[in-house]
């Protein structure tokens, strides 16, 4: 729900934990009580059996708990907001689950409900449910475009996995706009719009044409009140004539189909929604007075053989006016829709629309998806299931393609995301013919290449070249309606960038964009594998054996890479130092036992000698040796001393030190997780402390994760200078979530300058985990410069 529709957050209301938990609605004291909950629960018994109705009141009665210290802005209690989403949903016989998320949808947004909560108590169904419905309330952005573009991009991320998210995000929409009075005219005219671009048109895509209308004529109250009253005061004024003239056309129709013997049909007459008036008089130039299809007939009937009697007999009686018939029985919309639209002259002369359709088409005209959905539960043959569900199964597929890309995060500007959002809901369809004679929906002005991309992204992704009607034409050619496509491919052949240019459609794009993004992760790794070849045949290893596979696998692993080819990305993008991957390959091929020796017979292993002609006399004990660490109770003068790539110590970090072989004493974290494997050589293990007085700086690197976002990047970076850290390097990536990690090398004094910096970092807007990079976790090679 709106922000600025709620009252803020009583401070008195107990956690659930600490009150008395009611099953039932009838346990309820009536101040907390939705006032209409009786009508959900009718709804509710009609189609619910007993055990799903208990998991609704459960749902109600932990819902009006948590909201039973909050009003809405109009006054009226928070609860009955829930209760009326649920009535709309359970008017379209939406199942337990999706009902029992509308009564809870606003719990985790403004209660202290979590979703662990709902998941525990309600299962994890709902929970996710509820989450594809929440807004993210507590991000700080730049503009409202930019929150509403992340708020939306999360909701299609979420319908992607469960297309019910939208259903009941449109249910919670529809109950905020019949209730949208209560807000301040800003957020009226916010809202009004979002729904006019957004959300009305894609109830429509969802063949939800009943949320559809009501969602156009609300927001269209708000966004031009002037227009709406006048077109309003009209259509009351010339309601008694337009009614007479519908009861005698119903009549005229309906003797006629009695003649020809068809039974079981319903005839209705319905006034055209204000919004599609209004639309009609700015698309042709008209006054209301010069609209005369301002009404229209729907014929209900019981098959397809009596929608085509009856268009027969609609023809028979008035003439039929050129180019304004449409068959959507046999060439359906992509949102299922079906239906034979004709527009007659009619009695007065006046143009008459006439829709005819099944009463299954009609569920699904009004519907849409919610129409199906239940279609487990049904009644009727098996047949008719299958075919139900296969409908439905088609209809959810459609819609995720055709919207795969808004939940993706390749638009990362929140202006261009909405634009393309609205056009793409918005847009126009035209339908186009398959060599074999299939037919195929698509956006007005698509291209060839769109067209190759709807059938298939690997047609796409080869296209040549396109036949037009059997001729050759341009990849940039406009195809229209009733063309007949046929794409030539060959296999060789690439995408090019140029084509971003060419397709018109999200979707198109964003396969494009996928293949790039693809291609260089490709040559990455390939590139990298070459790197780790050379690095793994100076050590005498070859790539491809057997051995050297499995222990690169393991390496992998090590690296937290799903996959070898990972790895090798890595390497060849300069992530991962390929230096680090063949030690670790040359650990597990040819491990090197170690001898049993001294600590004395150690330290000698790692002295250095001084230079030939060297006068430098030696330190004494206790004395810095390098990288400003003394070891305790030896002479550091000739002392070899490195910081462990593993796990990079800091000054002020609790270090331990590891005599190696040959190459001085390794000073590691104390909670470095090699530390363990070393403790089993423990006269190799040495005390080491910092040098306080030694002038040393520290390479960090530093993993930032956050919601991607404009300016995220610059302000990031100033934060690490107003925390004092020097930049060295840095590198991104954002995923598919719309999830940014930024890596930093930070250069820092000592370990108690860390704190501070993660501090800085985490306070800016959009940044939920800011952390040193821990060993194991992969990345560039850490280092230290005195």
């Amino acid at each position: 729900m709106d922000a600025a529709a709620r009252t803020a957050h009583d401070s008195t209301l107990q956690p659930f934990s600490e009150m008395e938990h009611y099953k039932h609605a009838d346990e309820l004291p009536p101040e907390i009580m939705a006032d209409s909950y009786d009508k959900l629960e009718r709804l509710c018994l009609k189609y619910m059996n007993e055990d799903d109705f208990s998991m609704v009141e459960q749902a109600y009665c932990f819902a009006a708990e948590k909201h039973c210290n909050q009003k809405r802005r109009s006054g009226e209690m928070y609860i009955n907001h829930p209760v009326e989403v649920a009535i709309i949903l359970a008017d379209l016989k939406m199942d337990c689950d999706v009902v029992c998320a509308a009564l809870l949808h606003d719990t985790v947004e403004d209660t202290e409900t979590s979703l662990a909560d709902v998941s525990g108590l309600f299962g994890e169904t709902v929970a996710e449910l509820v989450d594809g419905v929440t807004k993210l309330t507590n991000i700080e952005v730049d503009s409202m475009d930019e929150k509403q573009a992340l708020t939306l991009r999360k909701m299609f991320l979420a319908m992607s996995k469960d297309i019910r998210v939208i259903i009941v995000k449109l249910a919670d929409r529809l109950h905020n706009m019949r209730t949208l009075a209560a807000l301040r005219e800003d957020r009226r005219l916010f809202k009004a719009r979002e729904t006019m671009d957004v959300y009305a048109p894609l109830a429509d895509r969802l063949g939800m044409s009943s949320i559809k209308w009501e969602l156009e004529d609300l927001s269209f109250f708000y966004l031009e009140p002037d227009a709406y009253q006048r077109i309003a005061r009209m259509v009351a004024e010339s309601r008694e004539v337009r009614e007479r003239y519908l009861a005698e056309t119903i009549k005229t129709l309906t003797d006629e189909l009695n003649r020809i013997g068809l039974e079981g049909f319903q005839i209705n007459g319905r006034s055209k929604h204000y919004w599609s008036i209004y639309q009609k008089m700015k698309r042709k130039g008209k006054e209301f007075s010069e609209i005369y299809d301002l009404v229209a007939l729907r014929v209900i009937t019981h098959s397809v053989r009596d929608c085509y009697s009856t268009l027969g007999a609609v023809h028979t009686l008035w003439h039929p006016m050129p180019g304004r018939f449409k068959d959507y029985i046999a060439m359906p919309k992509v949102n299922n829709y079906q239906s034979l639209h004709t527009t007659v002259i009619g009695p007065t002369a006046r143009p008459l629309e006439i829709q005819i359709r099944t009463y299954e088409m009609h569920e699904q005209a009004e519907y849409g998806i919610a129409a199906h959905w239940l279609y487990k539960k049904s009644g009727g043959s098996s047949a008719s299931k299958t075919n139900d569900a296969q409908r439905l199964d088609d209809q959810i597929n459609w819609l995720k393609h055709s919207l795969d890309w808004a939940a993706s995060d390749e638009i990362t500007d929140a202006k261009e995301y909405l634009h393309s959002l609205k056009v793409d809901l918005f847009d126009q369809e035209i339908f186009v013919f398959t060599p074999k004679g299939e037919v195929m929906a698509l956006r007005a002005g698509s291209t060839p290449l769109d067209f190759a991309y709807a059938v298939h992204t690997e047609v796409g992704n080869h296209c040549v070249g396109a036949k037009i009607n059997g001729a050759v034409a341009p990849l940039t050619h406009e195809i229209k309606t009733g063309d007949r496509v046929e794409i030539l491919t060959n296999k060789s052949s690439k995408p090019s960038r140029d084509w971003l240019k060419i397709v018109k459609t999200p979707s198109a794009k964003s396969k494009i964009r996928r293949y790039f993004a693809a291609a260089t992760k490709d040559d990455d790794a390939a590139a990298g594998r070459d790197i780790l070849a050379k690095d793994l045949r100076k050590r005498g290893y070859g790539i491809s054996t057997p051995r050297s596979t499995r222990a690169l696998n393991a390496v992998a692993e090590q690296f937290n890479y799903k996959q070898l080819e990972d790895l090798f990305a890595a390497v060849g993008a300069g992530k991962v130092a390929p230096r680090a991957v063949g030690n670790k390959v040359e650990q597990i091929l040819d491990p090197k036992p170690e001898e049993q020796i001294t600590k004395a017979e150690a330290i000698a292993e790692v002295v250095k000698q001084p230079a030939r002609g060297s006068n430098r006399k030696p330190q004494k004990r206790g004395k810095s040796a390098s990288n400003g660490i003394i070891v305790k109770g030896e002479s550091n003068s000739g002392l070899l001393v490195r910081l462990a790539h593993c796990c990079n110590p800091v000054t002020g970090d609790d270090i331990v030190g590891f005599i190696t072989r040959g190459r001085g004493v390794s000073v590691h974290r104390a909670n470095c997780p090699n530390v363990k494997g070393l403790m089993e050589h423990p006269e190799r293990m040495i005390e080491v402390e910092w040098d306080g007085a030694a002038d040393t700086l520290f390479q960090v690197e530093i993993v930032v994760e956050c919601l991607d976002r404009m300016g995220l990047l610059k302000d990031v970076t100033i934060a690490i200078g107003d925390a004092g850290g020097n930049i060295l390097s840095a590198a991104t990536s954002t995923n598919r979530e719309g999830i940014a990690t930024l890596r930093f090398m930070v250069e820092i004094s000592d370990a108690s300058g860390l704190d501070p910096l993660l501090a800085s970092i985490s306070s800016v807007d959009s940044v939920y985990d800011a952390r040193r990079l821990m060993p194991g976790e992969g990345g560039a090679q850490l280092k230290r410069r005195v």
